[in-house]
């Protein structure tokens, strides 16, 4: 049966630049990196060597610790390097493409033809699998797992994210045939999460073989956990799969062609771009073949939104699972106290409390930059996690019991339940200036070392 859920806890950042609804021409790029790091708690074997010749969804690495999990090439061509770091561990591979791309082909099928083990199998050989998460731990899903559910998050409620019924235009049978794989793999419901307020094409809405849910209020609503949380909360023992809306698409499209095919449509936005807009682009892209004209030069290119994002610089590549790039000024010059900082009245400054007089022009969207406004200090109580916080969780006591290694107390307060992502705006309106993502990602780590 459908729900209908109001979230009330939450912020909308109003940050400037969102990306205009038209797809801007990008340049082909020359050479795409896939970064085992952009894949948590995951041990990659190589199965390919420099100057191997490579085509569209050869896989190039495996999961140490399930060596069915494969990733894919985004593109043909030949390995030129493959990056590593200390411990001569892996951090990259990078392909210089061919022009026109070669594919690995499979057979078209209909998924929805297709038995339980038929499916998981053609996803496993055709690197399809990665795009499959699962909660807890938000990591790649285990072949073995049997999940309860499956979750499918239809809006993005982080800032300046992609327009999901935007980029999904024209994909309504790609995207039925991917729900179709899904529903496969699940004895439960597979579940498509829209925004009640929010324009919704028929490519979702006239979905079938789901269960719409509704959900309406601030963002983190967009956030595939919350959604769980308030759909049914996940008890210690359970597994859910969840997976992107647009990857969703990318799946079904994998089956109807027999093709991996990596194009996505990617939104470029943030305070400093000249001009918004969406991108056809390749997962892994460099992101000088597709980001426009910046103003400034001291600016951060984050792969992702800003909240969860990753800094990987202006001639850095977009990363495996991100739909956006966001572009925004350096935080890391002085302000004078009195004209910028903490003694001036911050007609330019956002704030959640009212802190600043900007609280007198609600409907204003800011320039912000990455200045954290204030050094690391001692945690404290303030309140603050808790009026951004949808759960029915105390986020201070969870971070508390991840500090000191308490897993009893972790797992009594529902460390099964979150992901680093839902902590991104507590760290937003922190006064302590706690690395709340990176504290939550080291508990998940550990409790599913212990606890598996």
């Amino acid at each position: 049966m459908s729900k209908d859920i109001k979230i009330k806890q939450g912020l909308n950042i109003p940050l400037k630049g969102e990306a205009d609804k038209v797809i801007g021409s990008a340049q082909r790029a020359d050479t795409f990196l896939i970064k085992p790091t952009d894949f948590k708690n995951f041990i990659p074997k190589l199965l390919v060597k420099e100057g191997a010749e490579v085509l569209a969804g050869t896989p190039l690495f495996y999961n140490k610790q399930y060596d069915q999990v494969k990733v894919g090439a985004p593109v043909s061509g030949e390995v030129v390097e493959v990056i590593r770091g200390a411990k001569r561990k892996i951090l990259g591979i990078k392909i210089l493409a061919d022009k026109e791309t070669r594919y690995a082909e499979f057979a078209a099928s209909d998924p929805s033809t297709m038995t339980r083990e038929q499916v998981k199998q053609r996803l496993l050989d055709q690197c399809l699998w990665p795009f499959i998460k699962r909660r807890p731990y938000a990591t790649v899903a285990r072949p073995a797992d049997e999940p309860l559910a499956i979750y499918v998050s239809g809006f993005d409620s982080a800032p300046l994210a992609a327009d999901v019924d935007f980029v999904l235009n024209g994909k309504d049978k790609e995207f039925q045939a991917g729900l179709d794989a899904l529903k496969q793999l699940t004895d439960g419901k597979v579940h498509l999460n829209l925004h009640r307020n929010l324009s919704t094409s028929n490519v979702l809405k006239n979905a079938k073989g789901v269960q719409v849910n509704w959900f309406s209020g601030p963002h983190p609503s967009g956030n595939v956990g919350v959604q769980i949380h308030h759909i049914q909360p996940l008890n210690k023992g359970e597994v859910v799969f969840t997976v992107a809306a647009q990857d969703v698409a990318l799946i079904g499209s994998a089956f109807l062609t027999g093709k991996y095919d990596a194009t996505r449509i990617v939104a470029v936005a943030g305070p400093v771009v000249s001009h918004p807009k969406y991108y056809r682009t390749i997962q892994g892209a460099a992101l000088k073949s597709f980001v426009g004209d910046v103003n400034g030069t001291n600016n951060r290119y984050v792969s992702g939104n800003v909240l969860t994002g990753s800094n990987v610089g202006a001639d850095g590549n977009l990363g495996f699972f991100d739909k956006e790039v966001t572009v925004l000024e350096e935080g890391n010059h002085a302000k004078f106290f009195i004209t910028e900082g903490w003694a001036g009245p911050g007609l330019g400054k956002h704030s959640m409390s009212r802190s600043y007089f900007s609280w007198l022009m609600p409907g204003k969207k800011y320039e912000l930059d990455t200045n954290t406004n204030g050094e690391k200090r001692a945690l404290v109580v303030t309140g603050e996690y808790e009026s951004v916080f949808p759960m029915d969780i105390y986020p201070q006591h969870l971070l508390k019991a991840i500090m000191i290694g308490d897993i009893e107390l972790m797992e009594n307060l529902g460390i099964y339940e979150v992901d680093d992502e839902d902590f991104a705006l507590c760290e937003y309106v922190c006064t302590s200036k706690t690395p709340a993502q990176k504290i939550v990602r080291e508990g998940l780590e550990l409790i599913e070392k212990e606890c598996g």
